[in-house]
């Protein structure tokens, strides 16, 4: 794969950096709950509780692990039927455990950029719309040490307490932005030598991917793919070989798979 003069080397450092957008992404989560051991866990490790929700009949050592951490925190305490954490968390499994929370905050463009390594790699999720998928996406993007998750603000699910469950609480690690357009997002990126990877049926096999450099990779949306406007601005087209009756992979499945390629490959 060659770029033309006018491109970057993937190799150098990248020295500019992206001006300041004003706070179109500064918006915070709607929800202020999350649920379950490890989210809740994760959560007032990193300073985010306001009030924690135990189940009146729970006990254990996870239980005892909680009430140490909030006590620390000097985090209020409230023990309740079952039926309220029900309630609270919308009739999820929530494991006995509820925590009120401060809104997540989302980073710009600018602020993630800032923060990231040299030659990092960033995962962009075109209008993923599954808070599962989403949350499974961030538990492996933690594991494999991606530099930062980039989603649009507009038709696509955002941090909720389905995606804090089920990420395991690594939505707390892993540096999420929220854009106004991804299309302008991608040309900012290259303007700072990334290259940009999507994922299709049609594109070479992942496994010759080089992964090198300053990298995006594009994940579809779980039913269209990716947007034809993003497929036009990639420098490369992706696909995992199948030999199935199935045509397709879930988002977070495909998505493990290429972060685990990345990372071997990148080292």
């Amino acid at each position: 794969m060659t770029k033309s003069n006018n491109k970057r080397n993937p190799y150098q450092k990248r020295t500019e950096k992206v001006k300041r957008q004003p706070s179109e992404n500064q918006g915070l989560a709607s929800d202020e709950f999350v649920f379950g051991m490890h989210a809740t866990l994760e959560a007032i490790q990193q300073g985010r509780g306001n009030k924690l929700f135990i189940q009146d009949s729970l006990k254990g050592e996870k239980v005892q692990q909680l009430k140490d951490l909030a006590a620390a925190q000097h985090l209020p305490i409230k023990w309740v039927p079952k039926a309220k954490l029900d309630s609270l968390s919308n009739q999820a499994v929530h494991q006995g455990v509820v925590l009120t929370i401060t809104p997540y905050e989302y980073l710009s463009l600018a602020q993630l950029l800032d923060q990231t390594k040299e030659n990092p790699f960033f995962l962009i999720l075109d209008s993923l719309e599954d808070p599962h998928n989403f949350g499974s996406i961030l538990r492996t993007a933690d594991a494999t040490g991606v530099d930062g998750v980039i989603i649009p603000k507009h038709r696509a699910v955002g941090i909720t307490p389905i995606v804090v469950k089920t990420s395991t609480g690594a939505v707390e690690h892993v540096p999420i932005a929220r854009v106004t357009n991804l299309q302008q997002t991608i040309s900012q990126l290259k303007e700072q030598g990334f290259w940009i990877f999507g994922t299709d049926m049609q594109g070479v096999n992942y496994r010759d991917w080089n992964a090198s450099g300053s990298v995006a990779l594009i994940i579809g949306n779980e039913g269209k793919g990716m947007a034809p406007g993003l497929k036009k601005e990639v420098d490369q087209m992706l696909t995992i070989p199948m030999t199935g009756h199935v045509q397709s992979l879930n988002a977070s499945v495909a998505a493990s798979l290429l972060m685990y390629e990345a990372f071997f490959k990148r080292g």
